[in-house]
């Protein structure tokens, strides 16, 4: 007989140690940056950088150009801008993190269009990091990466279990129309996968999926606080043909999958094990490319918002959110109700 049970043991232990590590990694690598930029900073700059975590400013995100607190990558030297973005590798995945940078520098194309005006409106160093509470193993805390078009929200409960939403990557122009970067459409899978997926549907079928033939002109949930379920829902899973309950899973997964691999996966079985049948698929305006349009994809617990509806339809706005686990905000108050019961 052919078989090694100490050397199959030995397999199975080396397995499942390294799935062990693999699911504590994006909080040990979270745990493990922050406190690394945190120490790399002068008292000032900490003190501009961090909030506790029960801070209302935890929860005032927003994707437009505004005043924001924290500490922006202008003001940090090289050393510390480097550890900066160390910590936003620790939450994203390399399509995430592509994505991020090229919308940072997307600032350089509006800063020629609009030909700086006013000046300084547009700077890829103008994104912040801030960190709320105190980076630990076994505490809860939480770090935001935020700027023009882009707000990622980590929140980590007992410092292992991971929430990254609200997650938003927006992109102005959604295409490059002129210049060396002509052509360049950072968020071009989002758009023209959700236009695959409502072009292949029948005549029936898209009745039910297109809910409007005019797009709204932003996302619904905006940055609010806390996202709610939409209506109506569009055309639900079980309505749709096997080849495009396909289609919808994997536009999903294209937004689960700006995350670390750890995150992403944990993310997609969730939405799965709720129930693949339980998804709905909602769009409204046009179909054709350069039409104003709008898509929604919903779930027993998420929400996916995407538009591309302004400056002519060459402005994308696209967001992941999770009923019960925007800023991890369940979670965390079921352990504050504990504690205060304590």
């Amino acid at each position: 007989m052919h078989v090694y049970p100490r050397h199959l043991l030995a397999a199975l232990a080396l397995v499942l140690s390294s799935t062990l590590a693999r699911a504590h990694a994006p909080a040990v690598d979270m745990l493990d940056s922050a406190t690394a930029f945190l120490a790399a900073l002068s008292p000032e700059q900490k003190k501009q950088a961090t909030y506790t975590l029960t801070d209302a400013e935890r929860e005032n995100w927003f994707f437009t150009p505004v005043p924001r607190q924290g500490l922006p990558l202008k003001q940090m030297n090289p050393k510390q801008r480097e550890l900066a973005m160390a910590l936003l590798r620790s939450g994203l995945s390399q399509r995430g993190l592509t994505r991020a940078e090229a919308i940072m520098s997307m600032e350089l194309v509006l800063k020629e269009l609009e030909k700086d005006n006013p000046p300084g409106r547009r700077d890829p160093s103008n994104y912040l990091v801030t960190v709320f509470g105190t980076p630990d193993a076994k505490q809860s805390w939480g770090w935001r990466f935020e700027g023009h078009h882009l707000s990622f929200n980590f929140t980590l409960v007992d410092g292992a279990r991971v929430f990254f939403a609200p997650s938003f990557i927006g992109s102005n122009p959604a295409e490059v129309r002129s210049g060396p970067r002509k052509g360049e459409r950072v968020l071009g899978e989002e758009e023209d996968t959700g236009r695959a997926l409502v072009k292949s549907l029948d005549a029936a079928q898209r009745k039910l999926a297109v809910i409007d033939p005019k797009a709204p002109g932003e996302i619904i949930t905006s940055n609010k606080k806390r996202a709610e379920p939409l209506a109506p829902l569009g055309i639900t899973a079980p309505q749709l043909t096997a080849v495009q309950r396909e289609q919808l899973v994997a536009l999903v997964k294209i937004y689960a999958a700006r995350q670390r691999t750890e995150i992403s996966d944990a993310t997609m079985s969730r939405i799965l094990t709720n129930g693949a049948d339980k998804l709905s698929f909602a769009w409204a305006g046009g179909l054709e490319r350069g039409d104003p349009h709008y898509y929604r994809i919903q779930g027993p617990d998420f929400l996916i918002e995407f538009d591309n509806t302004q400056n002519d339809a060459n402005h994308i706005h696209s967001v992941f959110r999770e009923f019960k686990g925007d800023f991890g905000y369940d979670i965390l108050r079921e352990h504050y109700a504990q504690d205060h019961s304590k």
